[in-house]
């Protein structure tokens, strides 16, 4: 099994419960891991062989435009599409963090994490 990693792909975006999150928005970054039989392309050099990043990249930032209250909602959606356009992904991991959340005090991020397989 290979993995692919798409790392700290940085969204601006307006997904939360308080209404002023969603018409102020944050900063969002998301990290996925990506597993799957890729010895193919090792051999092929060829991108249909593998995940192409640029369509990953594109499906992801569709749903971070979408606003939602929970990252959960989020990390879901990004994981359902990204299974749905590439057969070849066998398991995958989406983390979705969002930086600075107005919580009463100093805090970088908090960030939710989902794993599925097929």
């Amino acid at each position: 099994m290979r993995k692919i990693t798409l790392s700290d792909l940085e969204f601006f975006s307006y997904h939360g419960c308080f209404s002023e999150e969603q018409i102020v928005g944050t900063w969002f970054n998301v990290d996925i891991e990506i597993y799957g039989n890729y010895a193919a392309a090792e051999q092929s050099d060829n991108l249909y062989d593998t995940v192409d990043y640029q369509k990953a990249y594109g499906l992801v930032k569709e749903e971070m435009q979408k606003p939602s209250k929970l990252i959960e909602n989020v990390a879901r959606r990004v994981c359902n599409i990204l299974l749905k356009n590439f057969e070849s992904i066998e398991k995958i991991q989406v983390k979705i963090s969002k930086m600075n959340p107005p919580l009463g005090g100093k805090i970088g991020s908090v960030s939710y994490t989902l794993m599925e397989e097929r």
